[in-house]
């Protein structure tokens, strides 16, 4: 396996931008048997993962990451466990929320998709 800070790093640079942009570009991260914990709601499958984050009650948001910590999660497959934690401003607000998320990268024609997401403020 590559090193999996450098692919944590990557991945989570890519996710916090199209997330801040257009969080409808997040659906090819997810797949089918993907699944989200939103603050204990739990949500499978790509569809209604993007349908949650399309509709989050806020039109801007801003990400910046404070920690991104990787772990290979298998000793057979080349899969990583990714703890972000990080602050966020939505819609132009000036107090950050602090948030925490876990994502579990499983790999898949040379990249990598997101099995498992789980989300806190």
């Amino acid at each position: 396996m590559s090193d999996p800070t450098a692919i944590a790093e990557q991945f989570t640079q890519f996710y916090y931008q199209q997330f801040d942009s257009d969080r409808k570009g997040l659906a090819s991260l997810y797949r089918d048997t993907s699944m989200m914990t939103w603050e204990s709601t739990q949500i499978q499958g790509s569809p209604a993962i993007t349908e949650k984050l399309v509709n989050l009650p806020f039109e801007k948001v801003q990400h910046k990451i404070v920690t991104i910590d990787a772990q290979p999660s298998s000793p057979s497959t080349a899969s990583l466990i990714v703890l972000v934690t990080g602050q966020l401003l939505v819609d132009d607000g000036t107090n950050p929320l602090q948030f925490t998320q876990v994502f579990h990268l499983m790999p898949e024609g040379g990249s990598y998709f997101v099995f498992n997401d789980v989300f806190r403020l």
